[in-house]
């Protein structure tokens, strides 16, 4: 019985590590543990720094801002060339609305990884019992024809019986503006709807 049940435990399911979000206001999702790897050395810069893309960078730190203060606030794709300076931006509006809000709780910023999108509810299911507030956020996002991982956003996005968490808000950058290619065929053969996007991609 005794080694019955020890074959029980290998096979059971990783037990989810306790998170300390104390120590970091970014961190960076691991689904082996499942846990959080904190992050306290960010790559950022100043959002006073990013310039040539004042309105986009001022709808999205109000959305952010918006979001902290536990109002509505939407969740946000920012797609464009490589380095126009998309994920810069989404750890300068983070890092700015918790530097305008001292005296509440910060609001954290989680890094999933692409491959580990089909770990999403996992994740939410670990974050939405804290008092804390997150941003999902996703870098260079994109999804080839046989990759169903999308399916796990839509779910995450939209929502099942439980939905979104309410403390929980995702944003992700891409090179595509269409984030799954998209092909036509013509005289038989198969051409793609935007080919300067896929092009840009490899």
């Amino acid at each position: 019985l005794v080694r019955l049940i020890a074959v029980l435990e290998r096979m059971a399911p990783p037990v989810p590590q306790p998170v300390d979000l104390e120590i970091a206001d970014c961190f960076v999702w691991n689904p082996a543990l499942p846990g959080f790897d904190p992050d306290s050395k960010v790559n950022r810069v100043d959002i006073s720094l990013i310039r040539g893309v004042d309105t986009v960078r001022d709808i999205l730190f109000d959305n952010t801002r918006r979001f902290a203060d536990g109002m509505q606030a939407n969740n946000v794709l920012l797609w464009g060339a490589r380095g126009m300076g998309k994920s810069s931006l989404v750890k300068a509006a983070q890092a700015s609305v918790n530097a305008e809000q001292t005296e509440k709780l910060p609001l954290k910023l989680v890094e999933i990884h692409r491959e580990d999108i089909d770990s999403l509810p996992a994740l939410m299911n670990i974050i939405k019992e804290t008092p804390y507030r997150f941003i999902l956020f996703c870098d260079d996002l994109s999804f080839d024809h046989d990759d169903t991982s999308y399916k796990s956003l839509k779910a995450a996005l939209e929502g099942g019986v439980e939905g979104r968490p309410d403390n929980v808000i995702f944003y992700a950058t891409s090179n595509r503006r269409h984030l799954m290619p998209r092909d036509m065929i013509d005289n038989e053969r198969s051409t793609a709807v935007n080919p300067s996007e896929a092009i840009e991609e490899k």
